[in-house]
C-alpha cells in the first residue's frame, strides 16, 4: 500500500493521541484524558477475572479516575501499532500492551499484555479516540507484599483521587468468580 503524506501524518497523529492516553492514565491527568475521546466513546476491557464495558466519555473518565487513584501505581506501555486510515475522518488501530497495576490498599500486583484493537475519529481537526478494546493476551496476579518490593515513587499518590473522592464504579466491572 502506498501511503499519501497526509496519511503518515495522520498514522503519527494517532500514535501521539495513544501514548497521551496511556500517559493520562498512569498520572491522573483528567484534563488530558478528557480531550483525547469522543462524546460517544465505547470502551470494553476483557481481563482475565474482569470485563469492563461503559459508554461514554463522562462514564469512561469517571473509570480511569475511580480505578487509577491514589492507592495505586500504574504504567503502561502501548508497541507495535498497526495503524491503518480507513477514510478521511476514521482509522483503526491495533496495539500491543503491556502494564503493570499495584493496588497499594488491597495489596494487589498486576502485571500483565493485551491486544487492543480501536476505532478513532478526527473531529474538529484532531483525532480522537471512538471506541478501544483490550483482551488480554497474559495477566499475573500476585499479593504485591509477596514481592518484597516497595514503591519509592507513586505518582498517583499525588494526582490520583483520595479515598474520599472516590465514587462507585461497580456497575461498570463484571468479575469472574
Amino acid at each position: 500500500m502506498a501511503y499519501t503524506l497526509q496519511n503518515l501524518s495522520d498514522i503519527e497523529e494517532i500514535k501521539v493521541l495513544k501514548h497521551r492516553y496511556f500517559r493520562g492514565i498512569d498520572t491522573a491527568d483528567m484534563a488530558l484524558l478528557g480531550g483525547l475521546f469522543t462524546e460517544d466513546v465505547a470502551v470494553v476491557y476483557d481481563g482475565g477475572t474482569y470485563r469492563v464495558s461503559l459508554a461514554g466519555r463522562e462514564a469512561m473518565l469517571e473509570f480511569i479516575a475511580n480505578s487509577f487513584h491514589s492507592g495505586a501505581a500504574a504504567m503502561h506501555v502501548g508497541l507495535m501499532p498497526e495503524i491503518a486510515i480507513t477514510g478521511d475522518n476514521s482509522a483503526t488501530g491495533i496495539w500491543y500492551l503491556q502494564d503493570v497495576f499495584i493496588d497499594l490498599e488491597k495489596d494487589d500486583h498486576t502485571f500483565g499484555t493485551a491486544i487492543y484493537t480501536d476505532t478513532y475519529r478526527r473531529e474538529g481537526g484532531a483525532w480522537k479516540i471512538a471506541s478501544t478494546h483490550y483482551d488480554r493476551v497474559i495477566e499475573v496476579l500476585t499479593k504485591f507484599s509477596l514481592t518484597n518490593g516497595r514503591v519509592s515513587v507513586q505518582r498517583l499518590a499525588t494526582t490520583g483521587r483520595k479515598p474520599d473522592e472516590r465514587t462507585d464504579i461497580s456497575h461498570l466491572i463484571h468479575w469472574d468468580e
